[in-house]
């Protein structure tokens, strides 16, 4: 009885060239995730025993993004080609004793882990030493052609580098995905020859190896070739991209979330949303955040790594990172809430508003041009237009408190650190500099003073000295 148990490498070696990048093309971000993860997701929730992952360029980098539970990092010092890498993985892979190994590469987030179920399933039915995943393309340029003998039965795969001309014509390519036959892969590894047009070790020369051995090759095309695809520079990582915000959004919708225009929106791969939420165009929700039901999300507001409420309004042009929005409050337009802040359910914070690191109390308003830094505010306070929490002293940031019901006053600055009481009132353009008791009122300006006919005596004095000049 042949064993059911297989194992997954992951190509990820090598420089991708291609991208003109100092960085692993795996660790550029598409979707909200590392361009490797998406492999990595596929590999483990197809079900194997052990997933390998072979890093080379920029590894220790490669190592700290992606390092989990039950992955094995093999080392390629030297990128000598695909074919290279599992030499390196010889160890590792007699050490695994499993029947089989599916070998993918890196680049490729679309593939789902049950077309690479169905490769190793259907190799392993067929009994086959080597099955390759495959597709048909109108344009197979730049893949890789899946060569048949008259039998119809596979006998290698052929680069386009060295084609002829009648090959180049083959639409049937390989994904560079394939699934061996463990031991009958490790065997094949000591005929491996870098003795072909790119001066490299080629994973696609195992297939011919074992064939030429008179063991059987199978295939198990793709239905849609682009879960496939893969990245080998920018303009394909755009068009990867677009696809996985594509595929996000319209699962989005089939569970009850409204998205005004799919292809206007930025959704990445780990954002939830609730049921009866609308995101009208321009919207980016991006990282972690999570957006309850019945919300209202106004064109072109970004919300990063973020919690909002249920019923939550934010209104066009509204900046909000790293905080917490409760139900039912609005923001914006053009409202910024950063750093941890805390919004509690039902308050307001209207247009040209800043909110960092600060908490603001149910049902407490602050509509205009204001700025709460570090403060921390109580219910039903109500914040003047062109208010500021003085919070920085120039070594330290320090902290305003606003108690329950308090109104402050248009044009107050409140210099922390600083107490306003519960109820209390504060005069408008006041500086605040010392604590406010509750119920009382704070007034912190200069008395008017108003100099009558001030204007006409200016222009006189102004005239006589003209006179004096000339």
């Amino acid at each position: 009885m042949s064993d059911p148990r297989f194992s997954v490498l992951i190509l990820a070696a090598g420089k991708a060239t291609r991208f003109k990048s100092g960085r692993s093309k795996l660790l550029h971000c598409v979707a909200g995730q590392p361009l490797g993860e998406y492999s990595l997701r596929a590999a483990f929730a197809s079900g194997p025993e052990h997933v390998y992952m072979v890093v080379g360029h920029q590894a220790d980098a490669i190592h700290e993004t992606f390092a989990r539970p039950g992955l094995t990092f093999v080392e390629q010092r030297e990128q000598l080609g695909t074919g290279h890498a599992l030499m390196v993985s010889r160890e590792e892979l007699e050490r695994s004793g499993t029947g089989d190994l599916a070998v993918l590469v890196g680049d490729a987030p679309l593939l789902s882990p049950q077309t690479l179920r169905t490769l190793v399933d259907t190799h392993r039915k067929r009994r086959a030493a080597v099955t390759i995943l495959t597709m048909r393309l109108d344009d197979p340029t730049g893949y890789g052609r899946v060569v048949r003998g008259r039998d119809r039965r596979v006998r290698r795969i052929v680069e386009e580098k060295v084609a002829t001309p009648r090959e180049r014509r083959i639409q049937e390519v390989s994904s560079g995905i394939l699934c061996f036959s463990r031991p009958k892969l490790l065997a094949a590894l000591d005929h491996l020859r870098d003795t072909n047009a790119q001066k490299e070790y080629l994973l696609t020369d195992l297939v011919s190896i074992l064939v030429r051995g008179r063991l059987r090759a199978e295939t198990v095309p793709v239905a849609d070739p682009r879960e496939v695809l893969g990245v080998n520079d920018r303009i394909e990582l755009a068009a990867v991209e677009r696809i996985l915000r594509l595929r996000k959004a319209y699962s989005l919708m089939r569970d009850g979330v409204t998205i005004v225009n799919p292809e206007a929106t930025y959704i990445d791969d780990a954002v939830t949303v609730g049921r009866d939420t609308v995101i009208e165009p321009g919207v980016s929700l991006l990282g972690a955040t999570r957006v309850g039901s019945e919300c209202l999300l106004r064109p072109y507001s970004t919300i990063t790594d973020s919690t909002l409420g249920d019923r939550v309004t934010v209104r066009p042009v509204c900046i909000i990172t790293a905080s917490e929005i409760g139900s039912d409050s609005i923001l914006g337009p053009f409202a910024h809430v950063r750093d941890g802040g805390v919004l509690e359910p039902e308050s307001r914070i209207g247009n040209f508003v800043e909110v960092k690191k600060s908490r603001i109390g149910r049902g407490t308003k602050a509509w205009h041009l204001t700025y709460l830094g570090d403060a921390d505010l109580g219910e039903e306070a109500n914040i003047g237009a062109g208010t500021v929490t003085c919070n920085y002293d120039g070594v330290n940031k320090n902290t305003t408190y606003i108690e329950d019901g308090v109104f402050i006053g248009s044009g107050t600055m409140l210099v922390a650190p600083v107490r306003v009481g519960r109820g209390a009132y504060v005069a408008a353009g006041s500086t605040i500099t010392q604590d406010v008791p509750a119920g009382a009122l704070g007034i912190g300006r200069a008395p008017q003073v108003v100099k009558p006919n001030w204007v006409e005596e200016r222009k006189r004095k102004l005239a006589e000295n003209q006179k004096k000049k000339e």
